[in-house]
């Protein structure tokens, strides 16, 4: 991890990129699979799990008893402790449920707003090196809430052809509807076109790696909606003095076990700081299973010292971080300055892990600084907005004269007239 000790602004453009990662040179191999998928359907993803999953599957669906079976293959402590995480999960985003308000903008004319659940939309749940049955509850749940009538969820098969038994538990747990073996762009293609098998889905959520993030690009070329770009997972950590060394290494080392791609970056105020904690890092490092993973994420990453808090502040703003840990004594007051972040974690007994995990918040966030213009996944993700409007003779009255007065400007004189003849027919007062 390099140290630098309070840049100059200048150089802090370069001290926000994340590790390269060129998608364009994956995106023709990616469009290869997209456009056989479309044309040859499940034929196409034989072939694809076939090859790059290394087996063969002749159905890719899992069947209710599948499912149903994977309780028992569950402990019960992992049952347990997913259940506390899916009321907290359930708990917060039912909070997120708008209350329809009606809004007299004039006399006699009435708005309102209300939310329909989207019809179909397509979970993808990555397998890889770790079976994430917690991204099912964080996408699943508020699903469930918004009232989705599909829920698809696609997941990678192991070599014998299964999903973990966790990710089809906590499938079940939030009303998925159906369930694919699939994995990788070919998964994503499936949802995108539909097959013979696999249903076509409105929008697609999820992480993946790579080909599945150029695979999700491509799709919106198609007119399917996507939850937002993604990226390695990343996080950034603000420790004053009053953090505990430990502490704040096991949260950098939090996301660098992710993948090797990943990026975890220390700001703090004094140099003597970031040297303990690099040092509290190298040790927890040794004891890691996925060492080798973090230390490639490690490589990535660097410690940027500003002994002016305002000045790490706009650091933290520009970096946009997917996770923003403030371990320090007057969390909520630096808080206030952070415009750009996709989850922040306050004071020093507020691990960015129980965000991942159970504290409630979704744990999908736009990454590599698209949190400065997009926000997390949430209700909201899985919902349309339908507007309404009605209107009373005496609304029609009021309003009527502005709009014809309006569409007359625009030379648009079907729309005048849409109002012209009502105002005619309406009976004198």
């Amino acid at each position: 991890m390099k140290i630098y000790e309070v840049p100059n602004r200048g150089e802090w453009a370069a001290l926000v990129q994340r590790p390269a990662s060129d998608l364009g040179k994956l995106e023709a191999s990616v469009r290869e699979v997209m456009d056989r998928v479309r044309r040859e359907g499940d034929a196409a993803l034989r072939e694809y799990t076939a090859r790059f999953d290394g087996v063969e599957l002749e159905d890719f669906a899992v069947s209710a008893d599948t499912v149903a079976a994977a309780e028992a293959a569950v402990p019960q402590d992992l049952k347990r402790a997913i259940g506390v995480a899916y009321r907290n999960i359930e708990k917060f985003h039912r909070s997120q449920q708008a209350v329809v308000e009606e809004v007299e903008t004039m006399p006699g004319v009435r708005c309102w707003r209300e939310s329909r659940g989207i019809d179909s939309v397509g979970l993808y749940i990555p397998g890889g090196t770790a079976p994430l049955f917690s991204t099912v509850l964080m996408l699943a749940v508020p699903a469930q809430l918004a009232g989705c009538r599909e829920i698809v969820l696609c997941s990678p098969p192991d070599r014998e052809g299964n999903i973990h038994p966790a990710i089809l538990y906590a499938a079940r747990l939030c009303g998925v509807t159906k369930i694919f073996r699939l994995g990788g762009s070919q998964a994503i293609a499936a949802m995108t076109y539909g097959t013979e098998s696999v249903p076509q889905v409105y929008k697609l959520f999820g992480p993946g790696n790579a080909y599945v993030t150029v695979a999700k690009q491509l799709a919106q070329l198609q007119g399917l909606a996507i939850d937002m770009p993604a990226g390695p997972s990343e996080v950034l950590v603000c420790a004053d003095a009053g953090a505990k060394d430990a502490h704040v290494a096991a949260d950098l080392l939090s996301q660098a076990e992710h993948g090797h791609d990943s990026q975890v970056v220390l700001v703090t105020d004094s140099r003597e700081k970031a040297g303990l904690v690099w040092q509290e890092v190298e040790r927890q490092l040794a004891e890691l299973p996925r060492r080798a993973l973090a230390e490639q994420s490690i490589a990535n990453s660097l410690a940027v010292v500003f002994p002016d808090w305002s000045d790490a502040a706009e650091y933290v703003n520009l970096y946009a971080p997917e996770h923003l840990i403030l371990s320090m004594a007057d969390a909520r007051a630096f808080a206030v300055k952070i415009r750009n972040a996709g989850s922040i974690f306050l004071g020093y007994h507020t691990p960015e892990s129980v965000g991942d995990y159970a504290s409630g918040t979704n744990h999908t966030l736009p990454t590599y600084g698209y949190a400065r213009q997009y926000s997390g996944v949430s209700l909201d993700s899985f919902v349309k907005k339908i507007t309404f409007q009605e209107l009373t003779a005496d609304g029609l009255r009021n309003i009527g004269p502005a709009v014809e007065t309006m569409a007359e400007a625009e030379q648009l004189r079907a729309h005048r007239n849409a109002v012209s003849l009502r105002l005619r027919d309406l009976p004198s007062e």
